[in-house]
């Protein structure tokens, strides 16, 4: 199918020529048509599906250049808010709109200079609603409403916000709403916001059959070494390593780049600027390993990343769909990786039940035991004053992320081979030794 049969403006056609777009996703073929017909819509949707297409055709089909902002999105980071403005002042080249982003942990004062001009508007729940309380912003002539990554912001306690933005925008207006799950509260915003929305949705990009899912059993003690040794083994590609907190986020990324593997880190705690270096870098493939949170990767559309390593096994049995989601795209060969330290068993065990995956064991390599060295705080990480300011209170990542600072983290020891939970973190009954605890009861030998 073409995407001028799906009912486009000509000005968002010559930009998808110019930017070599072949044929429309699976989303894209979905929702394009009743998005462009004025419908509200919501759209089911994984990252990297081609979603930001889908819900920028609406925008040009609605918004008039130079006329006030009438458009607005909203996402749950500052990353994304980011991205998302970037593709839609891309696909709008020929139509010339001007496309503001605000967010939390930056200066608010540029965003007040630019928001009289804007048409369209990207920004986190947070800073606008900061926006909104100091009359900054008006959404009085708002005609399209997008929310992305619904689930995501509702995760991150963002409801009440969200909705006080939705009140603030006209009745009459367009409302479309993409999410990779539809839970309760995103029923509950639809029913009270939308009006008789059509429901699309399209498959995962994920193709199992390109994906290998593989485990390791290992002591806590020989952890980071076993992620050296991987990692080393197999050095082609991008690869993305999950961490369940900043701080291991830290340690890992610390760790690695003194055992000569360049990587760098991404968490809420890091300055937007270095954020934004981090992510340029690591698209331009000048890193080869991007260490970070859920939060701070959800919604990003990291292209060519070939391994996903869980060094931590997420809590949520969703959240390692959306890790693993990240890798075996469009025809591309992806592995994802678990490493299966004692904490980890429960929460792997939880993932195998609720989605029955065909998660291969592997025996654990011969590695050379690595030395590490102990935490140390990083940028953004000291201060928990830091958190508490009215730019960062709300905006960018908010309060999910900032559940990931916890005074009770891993306590880091140095030495050869310690892992980044060490024994002094372990309770007492897990105090004891490794080769006793009880292993996982899936997977193949």
């Amino acid at each position: 199918m073409a995407f001028k049969a799906l009912g486009i403006t000509e000005a968002l056609a010559k930009a998808i020529a110019e930017l070599n777009f072949e044929a429309p996703t699976e989303i894209q073929q979905k929702s394009i048509p009743p998005v462009v017909a004025g419908h509200d819509v919501i759209a089911g949707s994984k990252t990297g599906s081609g979603k930001t297409l889908a819900f920028t055709a609406g925008i040009m089909q609605k918004v008039v250049p130079g006329q006030g902002l009438q458009a607005l999105v909203m996402t749950p980071t500052r990353e994304l808010a980011e991205q998302v403005a970037k593709s839609i002042s891309g696909f709008s080249r020929h139509q010339r709109m001007h496309v503001v982003t605000v967010y939390g942990g930056v200066s608010i004062n540029p965003q007040i200079d630019s928001l009289p001009h804007a048409d369209v508007v990207v920004g986190t729940p947070g800073r606008l609603l900061d926006h909104l309380e100091r009359n900054t912003i008006r959404l009085n002539k708002v005609r399209i409403l997008v929310l992305d990554e619904a689930d995501r912001m509702l995760d991150m306690g963002f409801i009440e916000d969200v909705e006080r933005i939705i009140r603030a925008c006209p009745q009459d207006r367009q409302t479309l709403l993409f999410s990779a799950t539809i839970p309760p509260d995103i029923e509950h915003l639809t029913k009270k916001y939308m009006r008789n929305p059509e429901r699309v949705s399209a498959g995962t990009q994920v193709d199992p059959s390109q994906l290998k899912q593989v485990f390791y059993t290992v002591p806590d003690n020989q952890k980071f070494s076993l992620l050296v040794h991987l990692l080393k083994q197999e050095r082609e590609g991008l690869v993305m390593v999950f961490c369940n907190s900043r701080r291991t986020v830290d340690f890992v990324e610390k760790n690695l780049r003194k055992n000569t593997i360049e990587a760098e880190a991404i968490h809420g705690g890091l300055s937007q600027a270095k954020r934004s270096r981090t992510l340029d870098k690591f698209h331009a493939g000048k890193t080869y390993a991007l260490i970070c949170t859920d939060v701070a990767a959800r919604g990003l559309d990291i292209q060519g990343v070939t391994h996903v390593y869980n060094y931590d096994i997420p809590k949520e049995s969703k959240q390692y769909i959306h890790r693993i989601g990240r890798t075996a795209r469009v025809d591309n060969l992806g592995k994802a990786i678990n490493l299966l330290g004692t904490r980890d068993y429960e929460n792997f065990d939880r993932i195998h039940r609720d989605y029955r995956l065909n998660i291969e064991k592997l025996e654990l390599p011969v590695i050379e035991r690595v030395r590490v060295e102990p935490y140390e705080r990083s940028e953004g990480f000291g201060d928990r004053r830091g958190f508490r300011g009215r730019d960062d209170r709300r905006g960018g990542f908010g309060r999910g992320e900032r559940r990931e600072f916890r005074r009770d983290g891993p306590r880091h020891g140095g030495g050869f081979g310690h892992s980044h939970q060490s024994s002094a973190d372990h309770s007492p009954q897990e105090h004891r030794q490794h080769e006793g605890h009880r292993a996982p009861k899936f997977g193949s030998a």
